[in-house]
């Protein structure tokens, strides 16, 4: 599927979702806009079918938690990446990469 589709049909289940539980279209949008991609709204689409929050509060302490753990994650990838460089440099030195 098309990047841009899914990110639009993710969205789209997200918002209509939340407002299924009795909240403004515009929060749902809000939360699609900072989650950012398909897998975390899909992500979010599962809190929502399982809790049913029923306050604004709840779905946005989520939406938070849901961004912390991404962004933990990338955190980690940059540094697994970082440190397999300088085990590179510590191989091979600073010269071109023997293969």
């Amino acid at each position: 599927m098309n990047g841009r589709k899914e990110w639009v049909r993710s969205r789209d289940k997200l918002v209509v979702m939340i407002c299924e539980l009795g909240f403004p279209e515009e929060l749902g949008h809000q939360i699609a806009k900072q989650l950012g991609s398909p897998k975390a709204m899909d992500r979010m689409c599962s809190y929502l079918y399982q809790v049913k929050p029923n306050s604004a509060e709840l779905i946005v302490d989520e939406m938070l938690a849901i961004c912390s753990e991404i962004d933990a994650w990338r955190e980690k990838k940059a540094s697994e990446e970082a440190n397999a460089r300088y085990n590179d440099m510590l191989n091979y030195g600073l010269g071109v990469k023997e293969e």
